[in-house]
Parts: C-alpha cells; structure tokens; sequence
C-alpha cells in the first residue's frame, strides 16, 4: 500500500454537509430575494471572475443587490449565505484528525472566492485543523485544471506520488489522477479508513 503523505480535501460536500435544497433554499422567505434572480443576475454573469480571483464578492454583488434588492447590502447577504452553508461533517472530520495524528498532513483543496475561504478558515476554525489552504482564487485556476495540481506541489514541496485528493466531484477526481496523484471520490458512504484502504493508501 502507498504511504500517504499529505490529504488535500475538499470542502463543499466533504468537509461540509450540502444543506437540503442548497444554502438558498429559504432565502427569498428569509431575506426578500429570490434564488432565481439571484443566480441570472449575480451567479451567471459574475461567478467565474469572482472565484478565480478576477474580481471581488462585494465589488460585484453590491450594485445586483442595490438594483434587485436594496434592502439587502452584499455584507448581509454574504453573512447569510456563509452561515447558511456551515454544516461541519464532524464524523470526518474526527477521522482526518485521526490520520494527522499519524503524520499525514491534512490541506484543504477547494472552489472559493476570498470572502467565504476566510470564513471557513477562521471563523468556522478549520485553521485547527488543517495544515493550509489552496482554494481558487488565490491560485488563479480550478481542480479541473492541470495548474492547480503543479501549485500545490510547489507550494508544499510535496511530489505527486505524496499527494491525493479527497472529492465528491468525479472531475476533480480524474484530474488529479491525471496528475499523477492518488485521488479518492467521496461518497459518505463508508468510513474514511476503509475508503483510503480501498484505494491503496496505507
């Protein structure tokens, strides 16, 4: 079996529960704003620049709001939203924390934009947790790209063959393999050790 070096996990869907319906399930009962206008208006046109670092949450968020829903400012929304979108698997994480125990280094891997990496990162305290953080606005690219997988290893002087990812995404998954890592797809279906097992990782 390979001797892992270092997890990198990803958050939404891993490390977080996906709430029932998504974060705005409630929104336009809780906050006057509906979810549809929300996406066509905000997430369509703005989401790409935003979570690659291109532009900034509040920088694009607010004008939506003051034209769609000036009773909201983008703080408030954001505020919603990150509390919304918080459910900690603690069952994994409890089982991470076991395998860093071990030696592993445990990083996070991750689809963010600034304003909810800092979130989860301090406020939600998985700096306690994890060794580091690679999410995509601060590396300029997705898990579904080749650079990302070369960023981290330059970033944590880790080779490949000392790598694997943890994911609920199968493109992330395969591009990791491509990258010659170990990649492990998440279900929840079965405990961490003996999907790690099942995959060869020691």
């Amino acid at each position: 079996m390979a001797a892992l070096k270092a997890l990198m996990v990803d958050v939404d869907g891993v490390v977080i529960r996906p709430r029932p319906g998504g974060w705005a399930a409630d929104l336009e009962a809780d906050l006057g704003l509906s979810p549809a206008v929300l996406h066509d208006q905000f997430f369509g046109p703005h989401w790409a620049d935003i979570v690659l670092g291109r532009a900034g949450l509040h920088e694009r968020l607010g004008p939506v709001l003051a034209e769609h829903a000036p009773h909201l400012t983008s703080h408030d929304l954001a505020a919603y939203w990150f509390e919304k979108d918080a459910e900690l698997d603690e069952t994994l994480l409890a089982d991470l924390a076991a395998l860093r125990a071990r030696g592993v280094q445990l990083h996070l891997a991750t689809i963010q934009e600034h304003e909810r990496a800092a979130y989860l990162w301090d406020t939600l305290g998985l700096r306690d947790r994890f060794d580091a953080m690679h999410y995509a606005a601060d590396m300029g690219c997705r898990k579904s790209e080749a650079a990302f997988y070369k960023m981290v290893e330059a970033r944590t002087g880790f080779r490949a063959e000392d790598l694997a990812l943890l994911d609920d995404t199968p493109a992330n998954v395969d591009a990791a393999r491509a990258a010659g890592w170990g990649s492990v797809l998440w279900t929840g279906a079965a405990p961490l050790a003996d999907v790690l097992a099942t995959h060869g990782f020691a």
